[in-house]
């Protein structure tokens, strides 16, 4: 069994807007999430900003009672996950629950609960230390809360693959319902970590931006100015479904998912492999399991990072697959705006691309100011640009070398003869 698999519900928080609308606004406008850290001091660490997600109550969505007992992770995905359900708009009476899965990544999970807890074990002692502690820090909890929620009792787990785990929670969805396993999934990622202990981590890597006098201009992706990513908090949420199972209940649907890529770099903990070769992988498997050629492509949101090395050589892998056709794809990353968002990128980078194909706009690349020369793709800097987009693909890779690539195309219906 091969079943289409389409789109139909959408959610997210995020660091430039928690309604669909409100986010793709600020893409469309090269609004910047980024701005001073407000979730803890960062006076004696040499990065000070973040994409935070700003303007939620949560007991407006989860009781008061259960917030403070629940990691801040949790609650983003909780949330868009309610906000993707309802953008569906599905009957849940009607559902076989059985066949509705849940797989929602994270690449850390519960940080802030556990350095809250572990304070309180140094400070007070082991018996302060809170009892929600192991559920609300590993990340499987994210899935396991939004099943809970929804009643969805098909498969339902975490991927965790750094800051791939978005896009293989997704990738593995759509093979779920391709092969007849279920009809639906929410699938995506979450991740909540700008905390202290993270920051100091990253920070000791040297992976973080320390331009902190300008944060809006800080995440600069394939600028020759790039010194580093600028961490990002946030959850995206997608419902895929069969395209039998949206058709009989007449779902709107955004657009179709066609084909997933995943590969391994098996080179280095942190740096992506020699030409970026794991994820020239990923990208060719997109395309082959999409059936399409790397010149029907019209659009990348890349992974684009705003590291040196990252964006270097994923700029070398789109031209090493693509060949004569890289100089015409367009290629932009989001992450320019939102940050990065570590294991929720791959799904509100998902969610970004389904919105270019529905509203034939490509989202620019903001802070491209000076071109590198290794760097010489087209990145769509600064400014929108009106596009029909057929197909585009959607790059995620993460720290262990974990490559993977979506591909996902305009909608066209069975009477189309597609």
């Amino acid at each position: 069994m091969s079943r289409r698999v389409v789109v139909t519900g959408l959610g997210l928080t995020s660091p430039v807007g928690n309604e669909i609308d409100t986010f793709w606004s600020s893409l469309c406008s090269g609004k910047s999430g980024i701005g001073p850290v407000t979730l803890f001091d960062t006076t004696e660490y040499p990065c000070k900003i973040a994409g935070e997600v700003k303007d939620i109550d949560f007991s407006q969505y989860v009781d008061a009672k259960e917030v403070k007992r629940t990691d801040r992770a949790i609650l983003l995905a909780i949330i868009a996950a309610k906000k993707a359900l309802d953008d569906s708009a599905l009957d849940m009476s009607s559902l076989d629950m059985e066949r509705c899965g849940t797989i929602i990544g994270s690449g850390i999970g519960g940080l802030s609960t556990l350095e809250t807890e572990h304070s309180k074990l140094v400070q007070r002692g082991p018996n302060r230390v809170s009892p929600f502690l192991i559920p609300m820090m590993i990340p499987d909890m994210s899935a396991g809360m939004v099943s809970i929620s929804s009643g969805f009792k098909g498969p339902n787990y975490a991927v965790v693959s750094a800051c791939a785990s978005g896009a293989h929670s997704i990738g593995d969805a759509f093979m779920m319902i391709k092969c007849g396993l279920v009809d639906l999934v929410m699938a995506g990622g979450t991740e909540a970590v700008v905390t202290p202990l993270s920051f100091a981590g990253f920070c000791s890597m040297k992976a973080l931006s320390t331009r902190n006098e300008n944060p809006t201009k800080a995440s600069s992706p394939f600028d020759i100015k790039r010194d580093g990513f600028v961490m990002g908090e946030g959850s995206g949420i997608i419902i895929l479904e069969s395209l039998e199972h949206a058709l009989a209940r007449k779902a709107k649907i955004y657009a179709e998912m066609l084909g997933y890529g995943a590969s391994g770099d098996a080179y280095h903990l942190s740096a992506p492999a020699p030409e970026g070769a794991g994820a020239q992988v990923a990208i060719r498997m997109a395309l082959s399991s999409a059936n399409l050629k790397p010149s029907q492509i019209d659009y990348i949101n890349a992974h684009g990072t705003s590291t040196p090395l990252n964006d270097k050589l994923e700029s070398n892998a789109i031209r090493k697959v693509f060949g004569e056709a890289a100089d015409s794809v367009a290629i932009s990353s989001t992450k320019s705006m939102t940050g990065h968002l570590l294991g929720a990128s791959g799904a509100i980078e998902f969610i970004a691309s389904v919105l270019a194909i529905k509203n034939e706009t490509i989202p620019p690349t903001i802070n491209y100011e000076d071109p590198d020369p290794e760097c010489d793709l087209n990145y769509t800097p600064n400014v929108a640009v009106k596009k029909k987009i057929r197909y585009a693909l959607s790059n995620s890779f993460g720290f262990g070398g974990h490559n993977a690539c979506l591909a996902l195309g305009k909608y066209e219906s069975p009477e189309a003869g597609n």
